[in-house]
C-alpha cells in the first residue's frame, strides 16, 4: 500500500504549468509540523513537495496562496535524474490524489494572524464559508471539504 495523508501549510504560491503535451500541472511544498518540540522548545517541519496534474492543479492555483493551509491525500513518488555535473539525483514527491480545503477563505487570507506559518495543529478548521459567492469560489456550498477524483476529470 502506497498511501500518504498530509496537513500543511503551503511555502510559496503555487504556479501552474503544462506539459509538452498541454496538461496542466503545478509542483508546490508544504510544511508540515512534527508533532513533538525540538530541544529548545519549538516545533521542527518537514517541508515536502507535491505534485498536482490538470483540473487540480488549476484549482489549487486558483485558490491558494502561500500560508494557506491544506489536506493532501495522495501516494509517495520515486524519481531520478543527472544533474548539470553528471551526478544522478534522486526525488520523493507525493502525488496528488485528493485535497481538501481545511480553512474558509476568510480564514485563508489571515493565514497567519493567530497561529505561525507552519503551525497547522494550532489553527482553526472552521469550514468554508457559505457567504462567499460562487463566482469567487465553486466549492462553497459543498461543505469543509472538496475532492476531486482525476478519473471523474477525464
Amino acid at each position: 500500500m502506497n498511501r500518504v495523508m498530509l496537513i500543511g501549510r503551503l511555502t510559496a504560491k503555487p504556479e501552474l504549468k503544462y506539459t509538452g503535451s498541454n496538461i496542466p500541472y503545478t509542483r508546490f511544498s508544504i510544511a508540515v509540523n512534527r508533532p513533538f518540540s525540538n530541544n529548545e522548545g519549538g516545533r521542527d517541519a518537514d517541508f515536502i513537495n507535491i505534485v498536482a496534474w490538470r483540473k487540480q492543479a488549476e484549482t489549487i492555483c486558483n485558490f491558494f496562496d502561500k500560508g494557506n493551509q491544506i489536506a493532501i491525500e495522495g501516494r509517495l513518488q520515486t524519481g531520478s535524474y543527472d544533474d548539470k555535473d553528471g551526478n544522478k539525483r534522486y526525488t520523493v514527491d507525493v502525488t496528488l490524489d485528493t485535497f481538501h480545503f481545511i480553512e474558509s477563505k476568510a480564514n485563508r487570507t489571515n493565514a497567519g494572524s493567530d497561529a505561525s506559518p507552519y503551525d497547522y495543529q494550532n489553527a482553526n478548521y472552521s469550514a468554508p464559508s457559505n457567504d462567499v459567492s460562487i463566482e469567487e469560489d465553486p466549492f462553497a456550498d459543498f461543505g469543509d471539504s472538496v475532492s476531486i477524483d482525476d478519473n471523474f476529470l477525464d
